[in-house]
């Protein structure tokens, strides 16, 4: 990789993050045209340590999204395509006997890299789904009572299809509560979509971007998201928001500790992404639908996909102390 190419640490934090930000969004929105937010909140998720779910109709960009982001961070990348007949040791890897040696060798799966696209999660049965458990939580995989370590940084993305469409089996709630994030990219506006129908065709365009960072800046990002400042106000509004989850009788269960941690870790990394050391209430809300709305089901089943449901629901009705 060409270090000329790479953004350097300085030595103004603030200003190295924002720069590095403004350089992600603008590479990677030459390609993922006119979704400058989205890109920003998969960045989040990114060095918040998170994993993201895209879940959106084919054709969206959801796979380019995942490629670009490997590209731009020089990371390792591997797409996994899963369907029905699709088995754990297709993801994870599997020990092989060598007659030569009279011994088992571990073959590691793709599951081993930087970035593991699970392209069309939702299409394997529960028992491929559930391989990934342990490795989006603990970041190692255990095959025949060994343990493997899965390389840093480790990000999993993956994309869903819309549940209606045919041969497609519901991620359960555990496996939904891995995910840092769900985003929707959706169709593009009218003007972005004419210049990907007059533009270069896209492909191309991911065959020449180049990194933005290296991987060890990711991790020194990744590790600076624990030195943002989370005040006693901050973290009050956010049990506020919890709270209200849990008793106002909107949802069918309330939003758990573990919810209320990956709340205030991406509220912490889009305000290092911003050039910040400190959490305000606007970050929160910012990342609130994303990191929030695939844990909660709304009581009243005709609210399950209004987009506007938590923002009126919470945002609008716990009041900033």
């Amino acid at each position: 990789m060409d270090s000329t190419n790479v953004t350097p640490l300085s030595k103004d934090p603030n200003q190295r993050f924002a720069q590095t930000i403004e350089r992600v969004i603008d590479r990677g929105g030459s390609i993922i045209v006119g979704k400058n937010h989205e890109l920003k909140l998969a960045f989040t998720c990114l060095i918040a340590r998170g994993h993201l779910l895209i879940e959106d109709l084919p054709g969206v960009g959801k796979t380019t999204l995942a490629q670009v982001l490997a590209k731009l961070f020089d990371l390792d990348f591997n797409r996994v395509q899963f369907t029905s007949d699709m088995l754990p040791a297709d993801i994870l890897g599997v020990e092989i006997y060598n007659r030569d040696t009279g011994s088992f060798s571990f073959h590691p799966g793709p599951v081993f890299a930087n970035v593991v696209l699970a392209d069309e999660v939702n299409r394997a049965t529960p028992r491929s789904q559930s391989a990934l458990l342990e490795a989006m939580e603990e970041r190692q995989v255990t095959i025949d009572n060994t343990t493997h370590r899965l390389p840093e940084p480790f990000f999993v993305i993956a994309t869903q299809n819309p549940t209606e469409q045919v041969g497609t089996f519901p991620l359960p709630e555990s496996q939904l509560d891995r995910f840092l994030m769900r985003i929707s990219l959706g169709y593009p506006g009218r003007e972005a979509e004419r210049d990907l129908l007059q533009g270069v065709d896209r492909r191309k365009l991911l065959g020449e971007l180049q990194p933005v960072v290296d991987r060890t800046t990711l991790l020194a990002l990744q590790a600076e998201v624990d030195n943002v400042h989370a005040s006693d106000a901050l973290v009050a509004y956010v049990q506020d928001l919890i709270d209200r989850t849990r008793q106002s009788g909107d949802f069918v269960t309330g939003l758990s500790p573990r919810s209320g941690l990956a709340l205030v870790r991406a509220a912490k990394a889009w305000a290092l992404i911003d050039g910040r050391r400190h959490v305000l209430p606007d970050d929160v809300q910012e990342i609130l639908p994303s990191v929030a709305a695939h844990r909660l089901l709304p009581s009243d089943q005709k609210h399950a996909s209004d987009p506007y449901f938590l923002r009126d629901t919470l945002i609008r009705a716990v009041p900033i102390p």
